[in-house]
C-alpha cells in the first residue's frame, strides 16, 4: 500500500492516497469527467485541505460536490471562491445553482443575478436566473 507524506513534510498519513496534491487534483478531475463525482469530491477535499489557497482545487471540489448532490457543501465551497474573488462569474453561477438545488431561492437569485450582470452574454446564466425567479414567484409547493 502506498502512503504519502503529510503536506508539512511530516510522517506519512496512512489514509492518504498516493502522490501529491497535483496528482490528487488530476485524478479528481478524471473521476469527475468519468461520472464519479462522489469519489472526485473525496479526493479533491483531500487536495483542498492540503492546499487551501488553490482556487483550481476549490473550484473542482465545488463542482464535484454539486454533481454528487452535496449542495450544502457546494454552497460552502463556491462561497469561499466568491469571498476571495467576488468578480468570479463562474463561482457566482455555481453558488446560485447550488443554492437553488438546496432550496435557498433568495440566495440563488442573488448570486445568479450577479453572474448574469457580469456575463450577460451567457444564455445558461440567464436561463438559470429566470428559472429561480419563476420558482420563487410561484411560492412554496404543496406540503
Amino acid at each position: 500500500m502506498s502512503t504519502a507524506a503529510t503536506p508539512s513534510g511530516g510522517a506519512p498519513d496512512e489514509g492518504a492516497p498516493g502522490g501529491g496534491v497535483y496528482e490528487w487534483y488530476r485524478r479528481g478531475l478524471d473521476l469527475l469527467a468519468s461520472g464519479d463525482p462522489a469519489a472526485a469530491a473525496t479526493l479533491l477535499a483531500r487536495a483542498a485541505d492540503a492546499e487551501p489557497g488553490s482556487r483550481s482545487v476549490l473550484e473542482a471540489l465545488a463542482r464535484a460536490q454539486y454533481d454528487a448532490g452535496r449542495y450544502r457543501e457546494a454552497i460552502e465551497s463556491f462561497s469561499a471562491l466568491t469571498a476571495v474573488n467576488p468578480t468570479d462569474d463562474y463561482a457566482q453561477f455555481g453558488l446560485g445553482l447550488a443554492a437553488s438545488r438546496a432550496g435557498e431561492l433568495d440566495l440563488a437569485a442573488e448570486h445568479l443575478a450577479l453572474a448574469v450582470a457580469m456575463r450577460p452574454d451567457l444564455g445558461h446564466y440567464t436561463r438559470a436566473l429566470r428559472g429561480v425567479r419563476a420558482r420563487r414567484a410561484a411560492g412554496p409547493g404543496p406540503a
